[in-house]
């Protein structure tokens, strides 16, 4: 926590803000279990946790502002308790208290970082910008997902074996393994959004559909029911499958009935179980890599995660 506190009063404030708040540490947690691959005792591998954190964290704070969010983790977000050039410039610092810590660890650790630096703002610039004209819009948002939350949990799980000295083939294995499993878990909260009500998920179930956010579930619906009435229909019910379509792509959600219609809807329709299937092919991808990992007890850790993610999907 130390690590992110400057000199300035109101970068300190700003900064342990949003680390008291908590969160699951998930990067952290994934880049000691690569460690477990080497010597998880090499001092190199705190240092590259703390790193992954701060990044994880500068992350969040550019997100509020693109988002306007007003709330992180229940607590009012930095955006919204100061402004948006404090959380932006706050975001700045991490990243650049990150660099920091990563370039001590030499050359190798900077270059991940770029590489990994390029994939964030890249998969972010996609999503504002939205699919290209004649892109696919479930081949783009499976890009976004993979370039904005899926490449900083491969180098987790990648620093993690690299500064313990893990041989560089498990390495990589390790890091394209995280990487599905980061896709896995994101695509998870999807179908969870849709399925879960709040008793299961502790969240406000279709939290997605009213801000208008399209995910994996409303794009297989989308995708499903543009062909509505026709022999190919899988729904089987065109005129369910239209009034669908409607709420998904024109009606107004923030509107609680037109909201509950919708979610009732799409948990009938055969594109839920679509999605469920395609979470399950990618866990299913991080399992075969963690399967060819070393026989040491982190492994059954990582491939605890690949069962826990399959599970909160249903």
């Amino acid at each position: 926590m130390e690590t992110a506190h400057p000199d300035d009063k109101l970068f300190t404030e700003a900064s342990r803000h949003s680390i008291a708040a908590g969160g699951k540490r998930f990067r952290a947690l994934l880049v000691l279990l690569a460690a477990q691959f080497g010597d998880p005792k090499d001092p190199r591998v705190l240092q590259a946790a703390v790193a992954i954190e701060l990044t994880h964290l500068a992350t969040l704070f550019h997100d509020d502002v693109m988002d306007e969010a007003e709330v992180r983790r229940g607590h009012p977000s930095v955006n919204s308790r100061w402004s948006n050039s404090v959380a932006i410039l706050t975001g700045d610092f991490l990243f650049a208290q990150a660099s920091r810590i990563l370039a001590d660890l030499g050359p190798e650790a900077v270059r991940i970082q770029a590489e990994t630096f390029n994939r964030l703002v890249a998969g972010q610039l996609a999503e504002t910008i939205g699919p290209r004209a004649g892109q696919d819009p479930l081949d783009h948002y499976m890009h976004v997902i993979t370039e904005k939350t899926g490449s900083l949990i491969a180098t987790s799980g990648q620093f993690g074996a690299l500064f313990s000295g893990a041989p560089a083939e498990v390495a990589a294995r390790i890091a394209a393994a995280c990487e599905q499993l980061g896709v896995a878990w994101q695509l998870s909260d999807d179908v969870i959004d849709i399925a879960s009500d709040s008793a299961q998920s502790g969240k406000t179930p279709g939290t997605d559909l009213r801000q208008g956010v399209r995910t994996l579930p409303v794009l297989y619906a989308l995708r499903s029911t543009a062909t509505a009435g026709q022999p190919a229909a899988q729904a089987g019910q065109p005129d369910a499958d239209q009034r669908l379509r409607w709420l998904l792509a024109e009606a107004d959600l923030a509107d609680e009935a037109l909201l509950t219609e919708a979610l009732a809807l799409l948990r009938a329709h055969p594109a839920l179980a679509e999605a469920r299937a395609h979470v399950l092919s990618w866990a299913q991808g991080a399992r075969n890599d963690f399967m060819a990992l070393p026989d040491v007890p982190a492994r059954a850790a990582f491939l605890a995660l690949c069962d826990f993610v399959e599970k909160r999907t249903g």
